[in-house]
């Protein structure tokens, strides 16, 4: 249907994420570094994510696209009946541990890397559709396991052909650990990846988004 829908232009944008937190359908994600509209269905055309750009990189454009889709629970926080899409799995491999997990495995080929701290997918109501679509899911707990993941996730990125990582923490400080290992395994590896950091408050709002060098 031809219907108002945003338009993100990649040449200006800075890849800060600012958009993301403002789009609380979840339409809008950071990939390779660049705000990309995913989820056309979920665009409301109300613009939400414009003001905070701030390079002015997001308009609105008229053109065909699917039907804005409503999410029935009106926000991605309350763990209400999502629709079909929402309610389907996509976790793409296992184990799923850190501390389980081969430092060489086929599904880390040309893989997009998401290590995220337990609590979160409990916390984010629309963890799956929002962070595990599409990439390979590492979690764990670097309070409860009691170990530095630093050395196991530097293996994985040295080993394998990581496109880019992102790590998903609580706002609590316990998850800061899950955070440092990130870092210091790309800066361990010797591999220049982009990754990001996402925090999650304890009311499972997205905090920050924040790309890192």
């Amino acid at each position: 249907m031809l219907r108002k829908i945003i338009k993100i232009d990649e040449e200006k944008c800075n890849g800060c994420g600012l958009c993301v937190s403002a789009c609380h359908e979840g339409a809008i994600e950071i990939i390779d570094g660049k705000a990309r509209l995913v989820r056309e269905h979920f665009c409301d055309g109300l613009g939400d994510c414009l003001p905070s750009c701030p390079e002015d990189a997001i308009s609105f454009e008229e053109r065909e696209a699917p039907a804005y889709q409503k999410l029935p629970c009106g926000c991605p926080v309350t763990p209400g009946i999502h629709d079909n899409e929402c309610r389907e799995s996509r976790l793409s491999q296992w184990p799923v541990q850190i501390k389980l997990v081969p430092a060489r495995a086929g599904f880390f080929d040309e893989a997009e890397l998401l290590v995220a701290a337990d609590c979160t997918a409990y916390a984010y109501g629309d963890f799956h559709e929002r962070f595990m679509k599409g990439r390979i899911t590492l979690v764990g707990c670097p309070k409860l396991d009691g170990e530095d993941y630093a050395k196991k996730l530097t293996e994985i990125i040295k080993n394998n052909d990581i496109k880019d990582m992102t790590v998903v923490r609580m706002e609590v400080p316990c998850c800061g650990g899950l955070e440092r290992a990130g870092a210091a395994a790309v800066k361990n590896s010797g591999k220049s990846i982009p990754w990001r950091v996402v925090t999650i408050s304890v009311d499972g709002e997205i905090l920050k988004e924040q790309l890192t060098d």
